[in-house]
């Protein structure tokens, strides 16, 4: 990785809905995958389009959780395997270089520190990696809410020799707070466990942008400002979650004011803060992320 900001794309589930793909709960954005992986190559070809720099394998639902536990023991390998190589095509299809992301999800619920089971997680996890480890570049840990989680996802992926990046979900109910994860550890352990494994990127997601820039800061006063860890954002478009929701129970409703020029204004601040890689989550479309591209 250089010093140049690095695109990433937004989120996958909402925008497979908004297409018309198959949607809907427990699957999520796993049942395009199952059955019409079209959608999901439509969905990486628009983030390309825009711009992005990196595109994500559409396996954050594949855990048991969404899919129930049958079908993960008897397709799960099969359809990360499926996920990975929809997004290598497009990425190798692309007329600008894009990487392939291998998304990693907390396997026992989102938001949910206190359902963590490293030994459930494991087990999911090692089948996540096995399928998608041939098409990817590098492995996202995605919204984490806790440093066990991630120590976890780096132990796992450390065999594969490829870059792990992490990246932690926040605690946004009071945007004015030191910033935490969900568990209630501070952003700056998080940093500290980032090159304690040897991670080649930090970032924050599925949060709101309010609490994104203190994050930013912390991450970037622990790690130094020459740092060689990354740091990025790609925050949600939901208002605040309770404590004990779900990130994925439903549709929750996307904020008005968070428009691509709107989003764009908090990228603005989270780069000049010290990220260098921006993207979206939940609520996030190719629009915002086209904006950041040209305004990188």
């Amino acid at each position: 990785m250089t010093d140049e900001l690095v695109i990433l794309d937004g989120g996958t589930g909402r925008e497979l809905a908004r297409r018309g793909a198959p949607f809907r709960q427990p699957e999520w954005s796993a049942l395009a995958l199952m059955e019409a992986p079209d959608f999901v190559s439509a969905v990486h070809q628009s983030y390309v389009e825009a711009g992005a720099d990196v595109i994500t394998t559409n396996s954050y639902a594949l855990v048991p959780f969404h899919i129930g536990a049958d079908r993960f023991a008897s397709e799960g390998a099969a359809l990360a395997a499926r996920a990975g190589v929809l997004a290598r095509a497009v990425a190798d299809a692309s007329r600008h270089p894009v990487r392939v992301a291998g998304s990693l999800p907390p396997v026992c619920g989102s938001y949910r520190p206190d359902l963590v089971d490293l030994d459930r997680a494991r087990v999911v996890l090692e089948v996540l990696i096995d399928g998608l480890n041939e098409n990817i570049d590098h492995w996202l840990a995605e919204t984490l809410s806790s440093l066990a989680e991630a120590r976890l996802a780096a132990a796992l992926t450390a065999p594969t020799s490829k870059p792990l990046w992490l990246s932690f979900t926040l605690d946004d109910h009071d945007p004015a707070q030191v910033p935490i994860l969900r568990s209630g550890e501070r952003v700056a352990l998080a940093a500290r466990l980032a090159k304690e494994v040897g991670a080649e990127a930090l970032l924050f997601n599925c949060s709101q942008p309010e609490v994104m820039e203190a994050a930013v800061r912390e991450a970037r006063s622990e790690l130094g400002a020459h740092g060689t860890i990354k740091i990025g954002v790609y925050a949600n478009a939901f208002p605040p979650m309770a404590a004990d929701t779900e990130a994925n129970s439903a549709l929750c409703p996307i904020r008005k004011d968070l428009t691509p020029e709107g989003y764009g204004a908090f990228a603005a601040a989270w780069q000049a803060a010290g990220a260098s890689i921006l993207g979206g989550c939940c609520g996030i479309g190719p629009e915002h992320i086209a904006l950041l591209r040209a305004k990188a």
